[in-house]
């Protein structure tokens, strides 16, 4: 999985500020949602997969009108592993939100009420995780190779944070 590859490499390049601690609250952050939510993690590993599908057609639509930067700017806002609500207003149209609650809803059955009760974490947990390749000296340029491969500029689909999260959780626990 290329985007877990671009993950692992922003972790070991100095430039980079992802590290095994970001990554370890990433993957708390996620597991601690499943736990107050008492739902499965591959329920939750779902959730994330569809939401991460919303966002990066967000972030593209975004990109498409402002550029790297904004979207790079945009994701270090609103990033982070506790719940911002902010984050969902400046991603999601009512349209938008709903669709992905609808979809979410269809797919693990959960209520739209819990799920509209957890995007506030799971939003952020996805832009935390993007932002991971970002520059640590400047972190507001639009060279984020984890960024860029999430938005996958070849359109080919291959993007999936659900899985990018569990490799990553793996990964942590034997290095």
């Amino acid at each position: 999985m290329e985007l877990f590859n671009q993950i692992v490499s922003a972790i070991s390049n100095p430039t980079q500020q992802a590290s095994t601690n970001q990554i370890g609250s990433v993957i708390n952050a996620v597991q601690q949602l499943s736990q107050t939510y008492h739902t499965d993690p591959g329920t939750t590993q779902s959730m994330l997969s569809i939401v991460s599908h919303f966002v990066r057609s967000s972030l593209q639509e975004k990109r498409a009108t402002g550029g790297n930067n904004s979207v790079q700017s945009l994701v270090n806002q609103f990033s982070g592993t506790t719940a911002n609500s902010a984050a969902i207003a400046a991603l999601f149209s009512i349209p938008q939100l709903n669709a992905m609650i609808s979809a979410i809803a269809s797919r693990t059955g959960l209520d739209p009420q819990q799920i509209q009760s957890m995007l506030p974490l799971l939003i952020p947990v996805v832009l935390q995780l993007l932002q991971t390749g970002a520059s640590s000296d400047n972190p507001q340029t639009g060279s984020n190779p984890v960024l860029n491969q999430f938005l996958d500029a070849n359109n080919d689909g291959d993007v999936n944070l659900g899985d990018a999260i569990q490799l990553a959780s793996r990964f942590l626990t034997n290095p």
